[in-house]
């Protein structure tokens, strides 16, 4: 399990109070807080760790390049737009199964670690101006778009690329189909047809989240039986070596060429998804926020190293969250019983299904949310009470604010006897 630590980074100022400061980033992990109070950049930071930690792996950079003076800020840390968040006092750290980084007194440190078990990542950031490619006509070619926008951008015309056929959307029981021809994103409903630039802003968030989510975590699960057999990064490289040697050779034959070709390609595939999202709930409904919320939490689950980092200001997603614990613990409950008739079993399964789909739930050890400060900067774990996420933090507490509120209108009603 990887794990950051962060202080005085842009919002950020005494940052984790647990653990020697540092953040456990788990199957499922969460940041919550008001505005400003730093979720997206230490979730920026996050995704960023993680790509360097693969590039080095993979041979795309090495450790002298991102110790260069100012390399990881003005460079690395520029495509998330947080190069502006350093400070004299800034200290980042982060421990990866492959590569551990340490940023303090404006140095960069890059440490090879000996654990296997490097699972290679493919990384997807979804930005919360997602919304925006579905508002104009070829946003690809807009300039100043943010670089993470760019990114999500492609990986959402391919995966319209790849679509065959119609694919069932989990919100308003709609479809979506892509016009290859006239190059257009379609929703379909029951008696209409409309373009996703026509539909609610919920949808023009969500159905491009869902889609992107749904292609990568699919075509992982797709990888090939020698991507499968969980190589060691080292044993994966030294093949990789020798592989490119045989294409380099002009002795090679072209028979002996396009083998080589096919097995360079299966071992530099991608071993697991890591989808990091901004607002899942932006601009829904809370019904349709569980529903978008058990369908990112079924493509995490396709995979074992898959991992799934939300930021989010809805209570109603913690709310969800903690349901999808609950129904993992009964789903272990009612299938280890040996009490119960096959049936009996059967039957509380689909019951649970009903309220939780089975492969959205999601086992408490697999769960971090993180309360954000923006007064203090501070970072903190929220309670767990057997086994559940608390619902004593700031969003639920909005929640009852707005009935204390409303209790101190009735009095002021009553005092003047109206």
């Amino acid at each position: 399990m990887s794990e950051l630590k962060v202080r005085n980074f842009g919002p950020i100022k005494a940052g984790y109070q647990g653990k020697g400061g540092w953040l456990d980033i788990k199957k499922v992990t969460v940041f919550v807080g008001n505005q400003g109070s730093g979720k997206s950049t230490v979730a920026k930071l996050i995704s960023t760790c993680i790509w360097m930690e693969k590039a080095l792996v993979r041979g795309g950079i090495k450790a002298k390049d991102l110790e260069t003076p100012n390399r990881f800020r003005k460079k690395y840390c520029a495509y998330q737009n947080i190069h502006n968040f350093f400070r004299k006092d800034s200290e980042i750290e982060f421990r990866g199964m492959a590569y551990s980084f340490a940023y303090k007194d404006s140095v960069f440190k890059v440490e090879k670690n000996q654990t296997g078990g490097y699972l290679i990542p493919k990384v997807m950031y979804v930005p919360a101006e997602r919304n925006f490619i579905n508002a104009v006509i070829q946003p690809e070619k807009l300039r100043y778009l943010p670089l993470t926008l760019y990114a999500f951008l492609e990986e959402f015309i391919r995966a319209n690329e790849e679509i065959e056929d119609t694919v069932h959307l989990p919100i308003n029981n709609l479809a979506y189909a892509f016009d290859k021809k006239k190059r257009a994103f379609k929703l379909l409903g029951d008696e209409y047809e409309i373009l996703l630039s026509e539909a609610s802003s919920g949808l023009q968030s969500s159905v491009p989240l869902f889609l992107v989510s749904k292609n990568l975590s699919e075509g992982i699960d797709k990888s090939t039986g020698f991507t499968k057999t969980r190589l060691s990064f080292e044993k994966k490289e030294k093949i990789r070596k020798e592989l490119l040697k045989i294409l380099t050779d002009d002795k090679t034959n072209d028979s002996v060429k396009s083998g080589a070709v096919d097995l360079l390609s299966s071992i530099t595939k991608n071993d697991c998804f890591i989808n990091i999202v901004e607002e899942p709930e932006q601009n829904l409904f809370p019904d349709s926020q569980q529903k978008m919320l058990h369908s990112l939490l079924e493509f995490n689950g396709k995979n074992t190293g898959n991992k799934l980092i939300m930021t989010t200001h809805s209570p109603y997603l913690i709310n969800y969250l903690t349901l999808a614990v609950k129904a993992d613990e009964l789903k272990e409950k009612i299938e280890t019983a040996g009490e119960l008739k096959e049936k009996v079993k059967t039957e509380n399964l689909g019951k649970l299904n009903d309220i939780v789909p089975l492969h959205s739930a999601l086992k408490s050890d697999d769960l971090a949310i993180y309360e954000l400060n923006e007064i203090d900067g501070s970072i903190k774990s929220l309670e767990v009470y057997d086994g559940l996420p608390s619902d004593e933090n700031k969003l639920n507490e909005r929640l009852g604010k707005s009935n204390e509120l409303f209790a101190c209108l009735l009095e002021i009603q009553q005092g003047l006897g109206l």
